[in-house]
């Protein structure tokens, strides 16, 4: 039995997941720092209208991520296959593939962005008041779209290889370079919305330099050689069939916003855009971390479940939630009690403020809710079932979400947008606790199948 397989099989559940989920709960909680900090110093260094044009920038951004993330999961799941068959020479293969498959579908994306700039804006809700803050910041954004890509998805080979601590120092120099250069470019250079994209595309090409450097020092399992960055259809069609589910949740989030950020823009106008802005950025921030959670959580229910460890794989769930719904909870109540010095970390705009206090608190009363929904459907994923993880994954954002907030501004106008994403969460937290007391049962049959009707855990001691 080897070390690891050995750990998985028996060392306590707790352990484990604090060991697996530590490095990548500090690496999501970084990545949303990006966001956070562009939308801080925008809104204090330029304004209300400014922090209006990162929310409509950001479901483009979105997009972007959506392709950088298919690329870099899909080979990931192949690089590590290489790997763990000893493979080394397929999975550089891999690597370089991937590169090229990135790189030409990014650089598509930003040649069509660009070409079609101001009807793709208008399209997320930009008004003719917004436009040009929104289309300062995404010129300097799309000509680094590049390197973003590069960056966000080679993370995803580095982790491949089992390196989870190296992909967070280049997630940690990013959004470190980034708070270091935003506040120097807005406020000391004044160039405004243009300085904080340059900010965060200077910040990327630093993070691209670095994983360049780790891949080319010798110090990763992984080599990165210039005669492998080709296009190579087959292997192209695996990395996006493989990554196809990651490239649908993100951009379903993307879809959500031009509807969200059109009806904003009906029924309250620009301010009504940039509370939403602000509120999902402090929700980025809070449920980014969950993710974490759920990458080291995955792998303990995977290999306990194949192991037919039932019980661990029911208290892996038990713990991760607990952790997942304390983590939210304490957010939950931060917001609760002092949305105004949530909103004024934003912005000094009185109106902002004062307009944003209640939906704030509107749209994050159910989010305590939020963590066992994110865990439900990652342990179907990790124990191989597909539908229901997929009909989770789908239920909040898409089968509930989109036909709420089309429904309720009919009846509460603007406040039944901000109704949309608590009602949202309800019902999928419903289904999520039908589904997961059925799979729980399910469990226990078979745990006691496995035992013979004995249970340790009734007959320690």
């Amino acid at each position: 039995m080897t070390k690891s397989r050995e750990s998985l099989l028996n060392d306590k559940i707790t352990s484990l997941l604090i060991k697996f989920s530590a490095p990548a709960m500090v690496g999501m909680m970084v990545n949303a720092l990006y966001n956070l900090v562009d939308t801080i110093f925008v809104g204090k260094g330029v304004g209300t209208l400014a922090i209006t044009a990162l929310a409509v920038a950001f479901p483009i951004q979105m997009v972007m991520m959506a392709i950088a993330q298919t690329v870099g999961i899909g080979s990931a799941s192949i690089i590590s296959r290489a790997l763990g068959a000893g493979d080394n020479e397929k999975a550089d293969e891999v690597v370089g593939g991937a590169i090229a498959l990135n790189l030409v579908s990014t650089l598509i994306f930003v040649i069509l962005g660009l070409v079609f700039l101001n009807p793709l804006l208008r399209l997320f809700g930009a008004s003719e008041t917004v436009l040009p803050y929104a289309r300062e910041y995404m010129q300097v954004i799309f000509v680094g779209m590049v390197f973003f890509a590069f960056s966000m998805s080679s993370n995803n080979f580095i982790r491949a290889e089992g390196n989870a601590k190296m992909a967070m120092y280049s997630m940690i120099l990013g959004a470190v370079s980034n708070m270091i250069l935003d506040p120097i470019l807005i406020f000391g250079f004044k160039m405004g919305v243009q300085g904080a994209a340059i900010a965060t595309v200077t910040s990327q090409i630093l993070s691209t330099l670095f994983i360049i450097l780790y891949f080319t020092s010798g110090k990763s399992a992984l080599a990165l050689r210039f005669q492998d960055i080709r296009l190579k259809k087959q292997l192209s069609q695996e990395i996006i069939k493989v990554g196809s589910a990651s490239f649908a949740r993100q951009i379903s989030g993307s879809i959500i916003a031009v509807i969200v950020n059109n009806s904003l823009l009906y029924y309250g106008g620009d301010m009504a855009i940039a509370i939403m802005g602000v509120s999902m950025r402090l929700l980025m921030f809070l449920v980014m971390p969950i993710f974490g959670i759920v990458q080291g959580f995955q792998p303990i229910v995977g290999f306990n479940y194949g192991a037919r460890q039932f019980g661990r794989v029911k208290e892996a769930l038990k713990t991760a939630s607990l952790f997942a719904t304390g983590y939210v909870f304490i957010g939950f109540l931060v917001i609760m009690i002092w949305p105004q010095a949530m909103l004024s970390i934003f912005s000094n705009d009185v109106e902002l403020i004062q307009a944003g206090t209640t939906p704030l608190r509107i749209m994050n009363v159910f989010l305590p809710l939020i963590g066992i929904q994110v865990l439900a459907a990652s342990l179907f994923q990790a124990i191989g079932k597909s539908k229901p993880a997929l009909i989770l994954t789908m239920s909040r954002q898409i089968i509930f979400f989109i036909p709420i907030v089309l429904i309720l501004p009919l009846f509460f106008k603007l406040t039944g947008v901000w109704m949309a994403t608590p009602a949202a969460d309800l019902l999928s937290f419903i289904v999520t606790g039908i589904w997961v007391m059925k799979e729980m049962r399910l469990l226990d049959e078979q745990e006691e199948k496995e035992t013979g009707g004995y249970n340790p855990a009734l007959n320690e001691g």
